[in-house]
């Protein structure tokens, strides 16, 4: 059923994204009807729709579905749910925000999936173009709603595209498309990894260009819809975007041209070399100049919480990765960590029941202190020779401060959630940054006096 038939269009979830949309249909003002599903007794944004959008909260209204032109559903709803398979039999197009924006976009897009790394590379192209003076809108899974972006007139899109929202989208064109990554994630939704790897995979089913990972080969299309799409790579020793040895240091390359140092890159972390990597060629698919890819990736220090730098004070760098909620998201911060000087890492907190062996053999790689902290901090005692233990993250960061010295990281990557002593892992990564600050100050000032 085409979309501009639809005049009784019923959207399922409410929050930012059922918002956008039905803000999205509201501005159209096509004479279509509008209502809105949300299970939940009491869903948020309620108080935000319209006067003339009806809701039906605490349960579906399989009347008010059955009997829509077009279902606009929320990605967290599975297109397997019973409510939306009766739907379907009967014919009735169910689309998400996505397919919605791509029907009415009109500048270029790109388009960004993975299983990690997605919001950093969406954030650092967004900042490629910002530095090349390019009117962007960077959202979708993150940030803003797609659909509010159409508000204001971009010249550029830069969307993160998660596998669920791709599952309801079927007419996106993208001027380029990366998909980063493979690792477990959401089986409570797929039927196994390939039928996750091939909702990620709609992502070049109408994209001008398609970039993959050498480096994770389930991230290559085989099979591709309406014939060969060009694609390019990227990878630590292959691919079109690559590493390149220069006088015993490490060059980000760009199909064989030299573009700057990995030293220079002020994101943290081995995993965020591969997304400069990526970041590179989506930026040159869509014109964004050489010096404004420098300039981000010199200055980009990523999204918070996320392997980001705080403070530099003295030669040792303080980096927030409160993010790290999981041993999976700690092994990807220390994978291919190169300093100076020596790291101290602070895990721990609610450890989730999570087995923690697989950061050994990591660690045994570095010139590590590792401060154990918090509920579950104990689990992490075997992992080195002499931790440190203690209670809380603060007194581990005052230890380590004691003892940095020039060359030196201290690096908050817990590998565990957050609960035993914070609200959420937001409040543990600024309760960090603040402190991290705090103690700089302070050592200035004791400089100054002595």
């Amino acid at each position: 059923m085409k979309t501009d038939a639809a005049k009784n269009i019923v959207v399922i979830g409410l929050g930012m994204t059922g918002l956008s949309v039905v803000n999205h249909l509201v501005r159209k003002d096509d004479g279509a009807t509008v209502k809105v599903i949300d299970t939940r007794a009491n869903p948020p944004g309620a108080e935000q729709l319209p006067k003339n959008v009806a809701l039906h909260a605490g349960g579906w209204n399989m009347d008010w579905l059955l009997s829509a032109d077009q279902i606009v559903a929320s990605p967290g709803i599975a297109l397997a749910t019973p409510e939306l398979k009766k739907a379907a039999a009967k014919g009735i197009e169910i689309v998400g925000d996505i397919e919605l924006f791509a029907r009415d976009v009109k500048a270029p897009v790109i388009g960004i999936t993975g299983s990690n790394g997605k919001s950093t590379v969406t954030s650092l192209v967004g900042e490629m173009a910002k530095a090349a003076g390019i009117n962007v809108g960077v959202g979708g899974n993150i940030g803003f709603a797609a659909l509010d972006m159409l508000a204001s007139e971009h010249e550029l899109y830069v969307l993160e595209l998660s596998s669920f929202q791709l599952e309801t989208t079927s007419s996106l064109n993208l001027e380029a498309a990366v998909f980063l990554n493979l690792s477990e994630d959401h089986m409570d939704r797929y039927e196994g990894m390939d039928d996750y790897r091939d909702a990620k995979l709609r992502i070049f089913d109408q994209t001008k260009l398609s970039v993959w990972n050498q480096d994770d080969l389930q991230t290559k299309n085989t099979q591709t819809k309406g014939g060969n799409v060009p694609a390019i790579s990227f990878g630590f020793t292959s691919g079109e975007y690559t590493l390149t040895e220069k006088d015993g240091a490490e060059w980000l390359t760009a199909k064989g041209e030299l573009v700057m140092a990995v030293s220079d890159i002020a994101l943290v972390g081995r995993h965020n070399v591969a997304n400069c990597l990526a970041a590179m060629a989506l930026a040159d698919a869509t014109g964004v100049n050489r010096e404004a890819q420098r300039q981000a990736m010199r200055e980009y220090r990523g999204l918070p919480h996320r392997c980001q730098q705080v403070i530099e004070h003295n030669g040792v760098l303080w980096v927030n990765d409160s993010k790290a909620t999981n041993p999976a998201s700690t092994e990807a911060a220390l994978d291919g960590l190169q300093l100076a000087g020596r790291l101290h890492l602070l895990v721990g907190g609610d450890g989730k029941g999570a087995d923690f062996s697989s950061l050994k053999p990591i660690l045994d790689k570095l010139n590590v202190t590792l401060y154990c902290y918090g509920r579950d901090g104990h689990a992490f005692t075997n992992l080195v020779a002499s931790p440190v233990v203690i209670e809380t993250m603060q007194e581990a960061m005052d230890i380590a401060a004691s003892t940095a010295t020039s060359g030196d990281m201290v690096l908050l990557s817990p590998a565990c959630a957050s609960f035993d002593q914070f609200t959420n892992f937001m409040v543990r990564g600024d309760t960090f940054a603040a402190y991290a600050q705090e103690i700089a100050q302070r050592s200035a000032e004791e400089s100054v006096t002595e």
